[in-house]
């Protein structure tokens, strides 16, 4: 379950026949870390350069990297990336990115990312940086947006599929499934401690604004 991309990571032979043992249920994290650079732009008008920071230890961020620099070429944008391997890294990559006069953040979905949420918000408030995160609850804690699937969908899904196979289906023949919704978070308190105006265009298509 949340795997980025399960045929480019080697997981499975292909989406519709995994084949061997292996089936589950695909984030498609790799395909939004593009939209999530588009989204940055719309409430950071005035951004030129921007930090990916990602775990170094998960293969799949190799994948979702390729995606955030098309976009940004694409966009026209500088991309300075950061690593991290480890909680403690935190603290330093926060004044990697401030000194170098980054101005927005895209975090590369990561389990790491998600359970460090209060800590990574609080670093990015203190050193004023737009952050998009790939799932709902990095907004909810304090980052400036999250778009992506729902985590609970996800978990629903795979759970079909254990169902399915403790009942006989070979997983070779169930298919890859993918997110079908994906849900826009944005946190307003977050936009107006860091001086940002939410575009309507924005307010309109979010699932939903914290105030």
């Amino acid at each position: 379950m949340g795997v980025a991309d399960p045929v480019g990571s080697g997981i499975v032979a292909s989406l519709a026949r995994p084949g061997g043992n292996v089936t589950g249920v695909s984030n498609l994290s790799r395909d939004l870390s593009g939209k999530a650079v588009e989204l940055l732009v719309q409430i950071v008008p005035q951004i030129s350069r921007f930090t990916a920071l990602r775990n170094a230890t998960n293969p799949s961020s190799t994948l979702q990297l390729k995606e955030t620099e098309a976009a940004a070429r694409q966009l026209g944008l500088q991309m300075q990336l950061v690593d991290i391997r480890t909680a403690a890294d935190f603290e330093s990559a926060f004044v990697t990115m401030s000194k170098a006069r980054s101005t927005g953040v895209v975090i590369l979905p990561d389990p790491i990312f998600l359970s460090r949420r209060e800590q990574i918000a609080e670093l990015a408030l203190k050193h004023r940086l737009p952050t998009i995160f790939g799932r709902r609850e990095n907004a909810e804690a304090g980052g400036l947006m999250a778009y992506g699937p729902k985590f609970s969908d996800d978990i629903r899904q795979a759970v079909a599929y254990v169902d399915r196979i403790f009942k006989g289906a070979k997983p070779a023949d169930l298919p890859v499934e993918q997110p079908t919704k994906f849900e826009l978070i944005i946190n307003g308190k977050t936009a107006k401690a860091l001086g940002l105006k939410i575009p309507q265009s924005l307010l309109i298509s979010a699932d939903k604004v914290i105030e």
